[in-house]
């Protein structure tokens, strides 16, 4: 059963502004006591390497918007034993990140209670769980609202607090060099995982590939600017020594310029930030086990949708139980973690994209592309890699615990023996020039594409899978051919092959049916009625029709009766459609085998006719 689509792009924007914000409130003071002043720095490194991720999560969702995000694209890209390993620790990192931000808001707290109650994190883990399992866009609509009022608030903090800003705060710059703002960056990475949260839930985003990349993209923009200007505001007016490992740096801030009252306001507006992220990792982390059960990776009953909500309710429930366990961890352990996956997770998008692109998948059809391909991809796993291994030892120690025991599921359960295609083997296929697929991944592409662009078939499309299709290698010329559609279609017609080449060699001697020196569409009339046929033909070698027209490689052939004219009209403006396409010649003659000449012709976009 799938999921409904009920997001828009404001909800989408909200989800991931959101789950970005709370980094905000909770990371900058820790932050600062690696890198000093220079966070500023950190932040602008990590969140030009975010955009390296970005760009590519966000052309693989385009293209695939499926529930569990990024494992899907890395198990379609790399395989299921890489996937099922991805998605659990992936899983895990948005329910640390989840479980970070739920402790962070029992300390924020503490200011109305009275001290640290990690029982007020599980009371408000509880509450969420609960808006999730009613409903995506119940739980969409208070991401919004939530959003709206957080950013209005850091607006005023920015608007009263940049005339307050000391410049002798920001010397030294960075004192433990570029180590320290490297260093710095890795550790705040977690930051960013709200652009990973969207992608998780794109199966639930109306026009998925045009809503999700943008949406990603301006969130990015938007939690960037506000990152750099609160940050820069907070070190100029809080004093090193009380900022350098605070956990609640903002609401110091506020302090400074606004008096205690002011910053009691932004222990409430962090409070409120928090749970925007909380709420966000819940609905993102939830989609990992759901994907993972479809594919035959986890249990079944991960992959159950309420009839009611339609939600994973199974799926919801286990994502607040690991959230609530990983309550107990200490707050710097969740945050080394989370980020350190979210790293490798970015590094492996990067990946993938380039395995999807490189193995030339006639149905791998983004909507988005990102720019610059490869070398923003190859600056990201370079750029990945370095902050991984500066983030310290601990964080590589988490990083291949998790992986292995990510692996240690994988094989206990037993995903490595699923039989699933994907796109590396085509990649091999690609170079080795020998046959390891049976194109089964090209048909889910073709089903998703489906899905994702609401496809309703017509009589065309109809006509495309049923009718006849010749791959001629070797050259030849019109007669030759016209023998060879004329032996295809005399069962379909009921007139006899003779018959049918001497009313195409007419038609031809006419006026030539060559409408380029790539396309030829042959057309004729036959006796009888509700008759309609098309045959198709791929030459690789080139048909010559005439002197002019010496080399045409793709041939429509209509062949009906007087009463099927308006089919007749409707398929001669699909025809024009597909070949309008800008990559219809060069897909064309790249494909191997039947099925992707079809595809190509079914999934290129055209208006159908109702």
């Amino acid at each position: 059963m799938n999921l409904k689509r009920r997001l828009g792009l404001l909800d989408v924007v909200s989800i991931s502004s959101g789950a970005m914000l709370s980094g905000l409130f909770i990371l900058p003071g820790l932050a600062y006591a690696i890198s000093g002043p220079g966070v500023l720095v950190s932040y602008l490194l990590a969140g030009f390497l975010a955009l390296t991720g970005m760009l590519s999560q966000a052309e693989l969702t385009s293209a695939m918007p499926k529930a569990g995000g990024a494992y899907f694209f890395v198990s379609r890209s790399m395989g299921p034993s890489v996937g099922t390993i991805y998605g659990l620790i992936t899983w895990l990192s948005l329910c640390l990140k989840s479980a970070m931000e739920l402790f962070a808001v029992s300390v924020f707290a503490a200011v109305f209670v009275g001290s640290v109650m990690p029982g007020i994190a599980v009371v408000m883990c509880l509450l969420f769980l609960a808006i999730n399992l009613f409903g995506v866009k119940e739980a969409g609509w208070i991401q919004t609202v939530l959003v709206f009022a957080v950013c209005a608030a850091l607006a005023f903090y920015a608007f009263r607090g940049i005339s307050q800003v000391n410049v002798n705060y920001f010397t030294p710059f960075a004192p433990d060099g570029l180590h320290g703002i490297v260093a710095g960056a890795g550790f705040m990475f977690v930051s960013f995982g709200g652009l990973l949260k969207v992608a998780s839930i794109a199966e639930e985003v109306k026009d998925a590939g045009t809503v999700v990349p943008r949406g990603m993209m301006m969130s990015l923009a938007i939690i960037g600017v506000v990152y750099l200007c609160i940050i820069f505001i907070t070190v100029g007016v809080v004093s090193p020594s009380w900022i350098s490992g605070s956990v609640t740096p903002i609401s110091l801030g506020a302090g400074e310029f606004l008096g205690s009252a002011g910053g009691f306001v932004f222990q409430i507006v962090a409070i409120l930030s928090i749970l925007t992220a909380a709420n966000a990792g819940i609905m993102a982390a939830s989609r990992y086990p759901l994907a993972l059960s479809r594919d035959g990776l986890l249990p079944e009953i991960f992959s159950h949708i309420n009839d009611r909500f339609n939600t994973p309710h199974i799926s919801i429930v286990a994502t607040g139980i690991l959230i609530i366990c990983s309550l107990f961890f200490k707050l710097e352990f969740i945050i080394k973690a989370a980020s350190s996956v979210l790293i490798l997770t970015y590094a492996f998008s990067c990946i993938s994209i380039i395995i999807m692109r490189e193995s030339r998948l006639q149905n791998y059809r983004p909507h988005f592309r990102s720019p610059l391909y490869p070398w923003v991809q190859i600056v990201g796993i370079f750029g990945f890699g370095v902050l991984l291994f500066q983030t310290g030892v601990t964080s590589v120690i988490i990083t291949l615990v998790i992986l292995f025991a990510g692996g240690f599921l994988q094989w206990y359960y037993g995903g490595i023996g699923v039989n699933k295609e994907f796109a590396l083997l085509h990649l091999i296929e690609r170079i080795s020039e020998r046959d390891y697929t049976d194109h089964v991944l090209e048909t889910e592409l073709k089903q998703i594409i489906h899905e994702r662009d609401n496809i309703s078939k017509d009589s065309f499309d109809h006509l495309i899978e049923e009718c006849p299709l010749l791959d001629i290698d070797e050259p030849m010329g019109k007669e030759e051919f016209f023998d060879l559609v004329a032996e295809s279609l005399t069962g379909r017609t009921g007139m006899k092959q003779t018959q049918i080449k001497r009313m195409l060699m007419e038609r031809e001697q006419e006026s030539s049916t060559v409408l380029s020196p790539f396309l030829a569409i042959p057309h004729v009339i036959i006796r009888g009625r509700g008759v309609f046929e098309v045959l198709i033909a791929r030459s690789s070698s080139g048909i010559g029709f005439s002197e002019e027209f010496p080399c045409v490689h793709a041939v429509f052939v209509l062949v009906g009766t007087r009463d099927t004219r308006p089919l007749h009209l409707q398929s001669l403006a699909a025809i024009a459609q597909i070949f309008q396409d800008a990559d219809f010649e060069k897909r064309w003659m790249r494909v191997k085998n039947e099925k992707s000449l079809r595809d190509i012709i079914l999934l290129t976009e055209r208006k159908r006719q109702t």
